[in-house]
């Protein structure tokens, strides 16, 4: 068996400029933030980002680098709507494809099963499909004849995503509550990289928790990152809850242009390293 481990900086190489890329979590929560800096270093632009978004969108959008996002929403959960995201929505700066968080998820399986799509009841009647006139509808075959929303596969060049514990082979787990659909996004992309809290014996993480808790098998990523405090600022429990309060801080850039290129020479434009220890200061 191959031994995955590398650095965020080799798991980043893979992404290139114009590449779609998919990024796991939901909102706030358990975000695999130490790639999205390393995103942001790496300089990347022309991104198609497709999430259950949160600070990677509006981050991605800060920096210029994201040119189209996919999503079912864009959310800091405790702040309703991701700030930075809100203003490159309203100033026109990246194309947006907004979907039915139910159609994103059947979007996601149609690219894991390597099906073009899958149908649905979601969105008819409804504006979703008036802003995405990109979506089609399909003909049951059968005697029903109903008329049903062909969500297209959310195919992914790469996908990036973060759990509590991993091992060296690449099998992840989630401790939290909600394992969200990061096996999804592992699935729809040629290739998916894991960071983690930390990197255990496979003997450890067996029995670290339920079997239904190791949500990654290695047989879905190509590589696999020890990096503590990945999430930060978003929440990754058990081990840490959300940063509010840099939360507030990184909100507030949106509205202040000095602000924001004081918080990016801070936090952004410096190694994983030096990120970590300016927010333990």
């Amino acid at each position: 068996m191959t031994d995955k481990r590398m650095t965020v900086e080799e798991a980043v190489a893979h992404v290139s400029d114009g590449m779609t890329i998919g990024i796991g979590g939901w909102g706030s929560r358990r975000k695999p933030m130490a790639f999205v800096r390393a995103l942001v270093r790496k300089g990347v632009k022309d991104l198609t980002v497709v999430s259950y978004g949160g600070p990677d969108v509006g981050i991605l959008c800060a920096t210029g680098q994201l040119n189209k996002a996919i999503y079912g929403f864009v959310s800091l959960d405790s702040i309703p709507l991701e700030p930075h995201f809100r203003k490159a929505r309203q100033q026109g700066t990246i194309e947006a494809v907004e979907l039915d968080e139910g159609m994103f998820l059947l979007g996601l399986r149609a690219a894991a099963q390597r099906l073009p799509f899958l149908p649905t009841r979601a969105g008819l009647g409804s504006d979703v499909l008036k802003i995405n006139p990109h979506l089609k509808t399909v003909k049951s075959p059968y005697e029903d004849g109903e008329e049903l929303v062909a969500v297209p596969a959310l195919n992914l060049d790469v996908a990036f995503v973060h759990m509590n514990r991993a091992d060296a082979l690449g099998n992840g787990q989630s401790l939290g509550r909600d394992p969200y659909f990061d096996h999804l996004f592992c699935m729809s992309a040629k290739k998916a990289f894991m960071s983690c809290e930390k990197i255990v014996p496979t003997e450890e993480l067996v029995a670290g928790g339920p079997l239904q808790s190791l949500v990654i098998n290695r047989m879905m990523v190509a590589g696999v990152v020890e990096a503590p405090g990945g999430a930060h600022f978003t929440e990754c429990p058990p081990d840490y809850g959300r940063d509010e309060a840099f939360q507030r801080e990184y909100a507030k850039t949106a509205k202040d242009d000095d602000a924001w290129k004081a918080f990016r020479a801070k936090y952004l434009d410096v190694s994983e390293a030096d990120y970590q220890k300016a927010v333990q200061s």
